[in-house]
Formats: C-alpha cells, structure tokens, sequence
C-alpha cells in the first residue's frame, strides 16, 4: 500500500456489482477485525472505512483519501505522527519546538480545530482547547492513518470542516505475530517498543507498549521584553519529552451473526517546553472503546459501538503545579447498513457528553451533543453517488443540519471524474464559551460550505499506477474571533479558501515514487482591517517526493534505499500578515538492511542539509538528526 493512496486506482469493479461489493466488503472488515480464518481473509490495506463510516475500496471511495500503512510507516521511519502527516496533500502543520511539542495541523486551509480525529472510531481531543495533541500518540502504536479530506459535518457531526483523520492500532496481521524494535538517535533519543498479537478461527488479540525518551533541543528563542514574543522567555536549554504507551485490545466471534471486540489505548506524556507561565506539562491521551455487531444477513448489519476518551493535563512552572485541564468523554452509536437492490443505505444516531474537570472555574463543566445520519449510496452505469444529512443537537447552542453529495463519473475504463458539495460545522469550545474573563456564552457553531472537481487516473500494467487532481473551495461563514468592540470572543470572521492537490503514484526503473503537491489560497474575508490577508502559517505551496528502491540479495537478506524531500513555501504567522515565516526545503535519507525474514536495521538521517526554519514564529524545529532502528517482525 503506497503512502499516497489518495489517488485511489481506478481499475473499477462491474458498475452493478459495486454496492453488491460494498456490502460484501463490510461482512470481510469485520473478518478480519474478528480473527476470520486465512483462507477467508481480506487484505484490511484495500479497504477505506472513515470516507462512509461503510467499508469501501479505494477505488470506489467518492472523496479524496490518503492512506498511511505500518509498511509504509517502517519504511518512512518518522519521528512522531505529525512527522508522518508532514507532506501529505492538502496538509500544513505548526510545531513548537520539536519532540513532543504541541504541533497543529490545518487540513486544506482550515484552522487546526477543524480536523476530526478519531482513534478506532473514537473521538479524541481537548474540549476547552477545540484541538487533538497528536504529538502524543506515538507511531509504534498505529497501524493505519486514513487521511479523508473535505467536509464530513454529515456523517461525523462537529470539527469534520476541513477533513476527519482516523488511527487505526496495531492489529495481528497472523496467527501468532511478535514484534519489537529499539533505536537510539541524535539529541540523546531512545526509543523502544514490544507487542505480541494473534489472531485464530473466533478470535484475536493484540497488545504492544512502547516508550520514548529524548533531551529535545530549546524549543523557544523568544524574548520577555521589550516587545515580549514567542514563548516570551529566554531559556536557552534542552526541551527532553518523555511518552510510555500500551494498547489493549481483542475481539471475538460468537456466531456467523454476532461479534464483538474491545480496546484500549493509554499514552503518557511528560513534557518540557519554555513558557512564561508554565514549562512542564505531566498529559494522558486515552481512548477505550467496544462494539458489538449483528449482522442477521449478507444485506443487513447493526452495530453498537461505546466509547470514552480523555484528553488530561496538569501543568507546572519550574516543577511547581499551576494548573489542571481535564477533557472527559462518553461516546455511544448504533448504525445499521441495508443493502436494498443496488443501494445501500446507512442510517445512525450518536451520543456525546464532555465533562471537564479544571482548576480554572468554568461557568458550565459538561455538554451533551447528539446526532442523527443518514447516507444513501448507489451506481447508475458509469456514475456513482453518495448523499448523506444529518442533524446534531447540543446542549448549549442548539441545533445544525449539514449535508453532502458526492458524484463519480467513470468515463473511461481508467479516468474517473467527481464531484462534490458538503456544509459542515464547528461547535464553540468550553474556552470560547465560558474561560472565566474572556468567553462568550452566546457564541453560534462556525459553519461552512466547500465545491470540489477531481480527476483521477491509472496507468502502467503490473504494478498500478495512478494519478489523481483535486481543485475546492471552501466559505466559511462565523468563525469566532476576539471582538475588540465588546471586548470577548464573537462570530466576526469570516474566509474564503481555495486549493489544488496534485498526486502521482508510479514506478521508474524499478524505483517506487510517490510525489504530491499542494496550491493553498486560504484568505480572511471579514470586512475589517485584516480582510484579504493570507490566513497564518498554512504554507501556500508544498510539495513532496518519496523515492525508495529494494535490493534483493538472496536468502532472504535485502537491502533498501529510500530519500524524500519536502518543501513549503512562505506562510505568515499572524492575522495582520506583518511577520512572514520564510519557505524551506528538508531532505531526508532512510538506509535499510534486512538479514533475514524477520530482523532488519534500518538508519535515517533527517534534515540532511542542516536547514533552519520556523513554522510558528520563534519556535525552533530540529537540525541535522540520526536514528538507527533494529527491528524484529516476522513476515505475515
């Protein structure tokens, strides 16, 4: 599975067989999910659940998806999870000042809160900040990232304005499947990880821990006074970050109707960073869920998922505590698909309550959101569609109904022309609406609406080739900013974004290369002093190339070499366009030597060419770094 699945391959199934397939698909995903015998198993890698909350291939998905696999993952060999994302189409991140530091990911121009991430299925984030710490979540626990990007407010509710991306965990991939590596790197890094999982007729199982520890580099170069900026210190130290992880999950079969499975995900963090008010923050990202599935027929299948997530933190000031933001979730669903003739509806309802526990009084501590959905797809000949409509209810602003319609047109047997138009929305955070001094209880949700065009491709013969185009635009209407003239937050903003995403899949002389491209035109379109400017640290062109080629030496020894280089263009760090972050290019080197079916070393070096950029003002981002990886993983 290549890292750019986005361009998904358009050798497409008989047009009447396709829901058929659809449907079908959803009985082998949970399959495999439940430990279905090898000879009934389906490769999870050609299957895509998050653009439909269905089981899709990657060819019939309507929306645009990239996909990110663990072959993919130990091949790239990134540093953290946003390392991972770095590149992929439609994708700006914003760190602050390496390992572990709060890194925000704008997906097609949006802001950093209107992203959904799920982690099997559940939400994670904070409530009183609106955003998701990727940073924590470490590497060595996924098994898959599905990267949908567009409006998705009608399937998933709240935040889903500029994309969802999902996590998937580590799953057994045989009957008995152990796996572990240890690296050391530059700045004093260690990093370590270990997991066993199996899978049998019924049932499987999987658990893997891992831990990372590293002295960081100075995270901040910024200044107390005069004209205090950045992190508004001066601490020129080492940053370190510390992360121990475990996941826990299994499922089993009962019948050919039923099945269920259960997990659980902790990471533990410590974090050092420079800050006027704190400096170390002690987090826990935490996600536990279940579901149960009946599926009385090859054309009916119900399920009940439940879930909590929580997104902790308690904060000090040269090791002295000063303050605790606890985010708390309950989750709860049911969906049922039916596969009537050549539709396949999905008809759904979920259930959220947020619970915050703080030091800082909040004026209301829990919210209770819910949302009923429904989708409707289908082929007619050579066009597919894929309509959805929902209704959210929450407890402190009141109702919002968005919906989406995507079109596919196969005019040949290779190109695939779509077409989409989608409304989505953002709740207020707690911070927004009650931060003592500063919220705003009578905030609306910010909402949107967003057009794309796409073409996509495939070419070549034994190995798939493929290319894809995707142009949109997106308005959003109410975004809450602070309002001078009444001194709160207040739905005052308003912008207006464009792009262009360009990926390519193929193969040259027995090299493997994956490249996209992104054009962002992402402007504020309020009528105030800021109005046209260029909204802040979305870079407005980025490009990335993966080149990697294998060696076969024989006896199961090979060798591997792979580089990848990725540039962004300028970007502004604030809303008045006066400090400009200047565009950089990183070039990458990952060396790879395996001697034998299961053990291999692999090295990287990363910012090869040493180059020093921000991407949020005074912030700094790592040098020239080297990682050795051993790693032991049997072949499936």
């Amino acid at each position: 599975m290549p890292v750019i699945a986005s361009v998904v391959a358009v050798a497409f199934p008989s047009r009447p067989a396709r829901l058929a397939l659809n449907t079908a698909l959803c009985a082998a995903l949970a399959g495999v999910a439940f430990g279905a015998s090898a000879d009934t198993a389906v490769d999870i890698d050609q299957v895509v659940v998050t653009a439909s909350r269905t089981a899709q291939t990657q060819d019939a998905t309507l929306a645009a998806v990239t996909v990110i696999d663990r072959a993919d993952i130990e091949r790239l060999q990134p540093a953290s999870l946003p390392d991972l994302l770095r590149g992929t189409p439609g994708a700006s991140l914003a760190n602050h000042g390496g390992a572990g530091k709060s890194t925000s990911l704008f997906l097609r121009g949006t802001e950093s809160d209107h992203v959904l991430v799920l982690v099997d299925g559940i939400k994670l984030g904070s409530a009183t900040s609106g955003g998701a710490s990727l940073q924590d979540i470490p590497v060595e626990q996924i098994e898959r990232v599905e990267i949908v990007r567009g409006p998705f407010s009608s399937l998933y509710g709240s935040e889903a304005i500029g994309g969802v991306v999902q996590i998937f965990t580590r799953r057994p991939q045989g009957a008995f499947a152990p796996n572990f590596s240890l690296s050391l790197g530059s700045n004093q890094t260690h990093r370590g990880s270990a997991g066993v999982a199996g899978k049998g007729e019924r049932g499987w199982y999987s658990i893997n821990a891992a831990h990372e520890d590293t002295d960081g580099i100075n995270a901040c170069r910024g200044k107390p006074s005069p004209g205090g900026a950045g992190c508004f210190t001066n601490s020129p130290d080492r940053d370190g970050y510390r992360n121990s992880s475990l996941t826990v999950q299994g499922g089993y079969r009962f019948s050919e109707q039923w099945d269920a499975e259960a997990r659980v995900l902790r990471a533990q963090s410590n974090n050092l960073y420079d800050g006027s008010q704190n400096n170390q923050t002690d987090a826990v990202q935490q996600v536990a869920g279940a579901k149960l599935r009946y599926k009385p027929s090859d054309r009916v299948s119900v399920s009940l998922n439940a879930g909590r997530s929580a997104d902790l933190s308690d904060n000090y000031k040269n090791g002295k505590y000063s303050s605790t933001f606890d985010t708390r979730r309950q989750l709860g669903s049911v969906q049922g698909d039916f596969s009537l003739g050549q539709n396949l509806l999905t008809a759904g309802f979920d259930w959220q309550r947020d619970e915050i526990e703080s030091s800082t009084r909040y004026a209301r501590d829990h919210r209770i959101l819910r949302g009923a959905f429904g989708q409707w797809q289908r082929d007619f000949g050579a066009h597919a569609l894929q309509a959805s409509l929902r209704r959210d209810d929450d407890s402190q602003f009141g109702g919002e109904t968005t919906g989406s319609v995507l079109w596919g047109w196969d005019f040949t047997e290779s190109m695939r022309l779509t077409a989409s138009y989608g409304t989505a929305f953002k709740a207020p955070t707690f911070n927004e609406l009650y931060f003592p001094g500063y919220g705003n209880p009578e905030l609306s949700p910010e909402t949107s609406r967003s057009f794309e065009l796409g073409l996509r491709g495939s070419f070549g013969g034994e190995r798939r080739q493929v290319w894809s185009l995707n142009a949109y635009q997106t308005r959003i209407d109410d975004l809450i900013a602070y309002d001078a003239s009444r001194g709160v937050p207040g739905n005052v903003d308003r912008a207006r974004i464009r792009g262009l995403e360009a990926v390519l899949d193929t193969r040259l002389a027995d090299w493997d290369l994956r490249a996209s491209a992104t054009w962002l035109d992402a402007r504020n379109d309020s009528r105030n002093s800021y109005n046209d400017n260029y909204l802040p640290r979305r870079a407005r062109r980025s490009a990335r190339i993966d080149l990697d080629r294998r060696f076969e030496l024989g006896a199961a020894r090979a060798v591997s070499f792979g580089a990848s280089v990725y540039a962004a263009g300028q970007r502004y760090d604030d809303l008045a366009n006066a400090r400009s972050l200047g565009g950089y290019a990183l070039t990458d080197l990952r060396l790879g030597y395996a001697f034998d079916a299961a053990w291999s070393l692999q090295l990287s070096a990363n910012n090869l060419f040493d180059r020093h950029y921000e991407t949020a003002a005074f912030y700094n981002q790592p040098g020239r770094n080297y990682l050795l990886t051993l790693r032991y993983r049997p072949l499936r």
